[in-house]
Parts: C-alpha cells; sequence; structure tokens
C-alpha cells in the first residue's frame, strides 16, 4: 500500500496523518503549505506520476465557519471546484488504478432535511450558509462518478458530520464550529476577557465526530476497501446530536471562566438541525466504538491550551 494523502497538514488531514503513521502505514504528505495546488492539474499530474500511490486520501479543501463561507463564498466555491477537478484529471493521467477516499461534510444535504439519510442527500436545495461550500461536495461525487465512468477510478466517499478535534486554525473564523467554541473559551480564561461572544442563537442543533475518529475509519477503509456498503456514499454517523446552547454549557462546566457569555445573533445559525441516520453504517462497521464526547473535548481543551500563547 502507498498512500498520497492531500491536504496533510490541514485539520482533517493532519489527524488521518498521526493515525496512520502510528499503525506503521506510510503516507505520503502533500498540501499546498508544500508547494502542491491542486488547482495546477500539470503540478498534480506530476506529484502523482512520480509517486504512483495505490491509495489516495483526499482531505484537501478551502474551508472555514459559517461566517467565512458567506463572506468568501465566491473564493470559496472556485478553489474548492478546480481541486476537485485538477485532482481527478491528474489520477486519471497518472494512476487511474489508485483507490480515492474523499470526506464530504454534511452541508451537502438538503437545507430541509432534519435526519440525513444517505438515499435523499440530493433531494433539495442547499442551505444558503453553506451553499459556496455544500455545492463543492456535491461536485466531488459527481465527479468521482464522472471519472469512474470514463476511467475507472474507484472512489469511496464518506459523509462526514461536524468534526471537532486537534489541529484546527486558532482562528475562530476559520475553525470548525465546536473547536472555535473550545478555542474562544482557552482564550478568555487565560486573557481574562469580560465578554465572551458566541455566534448565533445557540439552538441549532449538530451531531459531531471527533477528528481521530474519522480517521481510524479512513484507515479501516484503507485495509478493507471492499466492505459491502462502501460502492455508494456513506454516512460516518451516530444518530446523535446537541444543541450549540448545550455544547456551550457543556464546554464552560471545564472551565473557570469568570465572565459573560454573550450570543451574537447578528452570526447565522445556518441549518436548524443536521443529525446523521446511522443505519449504514453500522451495517458497514458493527462494531466500531467512537470517542466518548466528554473525552474528546477534554483532549480538544487539552490541544488548545498547547497552542495558545498565553
Amino acid at each position: 500500500m502507498k498512500v498520497v494523502l492531500f491536504g496533510a497538514k490541514g485539520f482533517a488531514g493532519r489527524n488521518v496523518a498521526n493515525d496512520l503513521r502510528s499503525h506503521n502505514i506510510d503516507v505520503i504528505e502533500s498540501s499546498l503549505s508544500d508547494g502542491l495546488d491542486l488547482r495546477d492539474t500539470a503540478a498534480a499530474t506530476a506529484f502523482l506520476q512520480e509517486h504512483q500511490p495505490t491509495h489516495i486520501v483526499n482531505c484537501a479543501a478551502h474551508v472555514g465557519s459559517l461566517n467565512y463561507v458567506t463572506e468568501k463564498a465566491a473564493t470559496v466555491v472556485a478553489d474548492n471546484s478546480r481541486m476537485i477537478l485538477g485532482m481527478y484529471e491528474a489520477i486519471a493521467q497518472a494512476c487511474p488504478l489508485a483507490l480515492v477516499i474523499n470526506p464530504i461534510a454534511n452541508c451537502a444535504y438538503p437545507a430541509k432535511a432534519d435526519l440525513f439519510r444517505e438515499d435523499e442527500w440530493w433531494d433539495g436545495h442547499l442551505h444558503r450558509s453553506v451553499l459556496s461550500y455544500g455545492a463543492t461536495r456535491r461536485l466531488l461525487w459527481a465527479t468521482a462518478e464522472c471519472f469512474q465512468m470514463q476511467y475507472g477510478i474507484r472512489s469511496i466517499n464518506l459523509l462526514t458530520p461536524n468534526m471537532y478535534g486537534p489541529y484546527d486554525s486558532t482562528d475562530p473564523n476559520k475553525a470548525h464550529a465546536l473547536n472555535a467554541l473550545i478555542s474562544k473559551f482557552v482564550k478568555a480564561e487565560k486573557t481574562a476577557q469580560a465578554e465572551l461572544p458566541i455566534w448565533g442563537t445557540g439552538v441549532a442543533i449538530r451531531e459531531w465526530l471527533y477528528a481521530p475518529d474519522f480517521a481510524r475509519i479512513v484507515r479501516a477503509v484503507l485495509l478493507q476497501p471492499d466492505r459491502p456498503g462502501l460502492e455508494n456514499p456513506l454516512n460516518v454517523a451516530q444518530n446523535d446530536g446537541l444543541s450549540v446552547k448545550e455544547l456551550v454549557d457543556i464546554i464552560q462546566s471545564k472551565f473557570d471562566y469568570k465572565g459573560n457569555v454573550v450570543w451574537d445573533h447578528t452570526k447565522p445559525d445556518g441549518a436548524p438541525k443536521k443529525v446523521m441516520d446511522d443505519t449504514r453504517f453500522r451495517q458497514v462497521f458493527p462494531d466500531f466504538e467512537f470517542t466518548d464526547f466528554e473525552e474528546g473535548i477534554a483532549n480538544t481543551i487539552t490541544y488548545y491550551e498547547s497552542v495558545f500563547p498565553y
């Protein structure tokens, strides 16, 4: 097995790289910060021709908070579309027999849905707050299918909830939602902020996936890609969600923060509810155990406490 990991310096990518290396799976890491721009098809083709991977894990993406993907909507949709097309064109030219694993964020599900079932993930418009990024997640699946039709490239698509855990950005406008909350509390406590602003109203309900758990799923797929059920997009799901207000209460209980939490209603909540049906996931991974939420939160707090220079 020879694995290329795109987006290796990003949030999901770093978790995947750590897990694979800790299990003695060699990984060829690549990211924009290392100089490879997937929007440049020629450069991506040369990279893949040089390394000739048998497997590709695609964690490359231009993404951020709800606020970020709205403010930078045109840039986000353009960059991600070009990355997707550049990557698949390069694979077709350089290594069409490689297996591709794509995480597809659940913002690709329709805005009207509150329980996300795989058969229904194209059944309606996207929520406007995630239009720029969600549209490219649907494009990723469509591109994978089209390149399978013409070139025989096999892709496995994993539909993922909101992730949290170590190695995300310290900028709340770039970090994933739960990580942004944790980083705000860490900073507020260390700097004795009088107020801690939280974006939105707190009513939105989300399912949360600990990023190291996602990495474990990727490893399991790499080692056994022919499991029945992986031929179609698969939810990485627990069928469980919490409101942002409940999350804030849990996180706040881990700190000794003395200031006031202030809700900023000018920032978007996003879709009201995003919880994923786990029926098919349990058929494919019947024995998989997710990390306890309290443990995942504690580990994420420890990470942010280690990276903030206060």
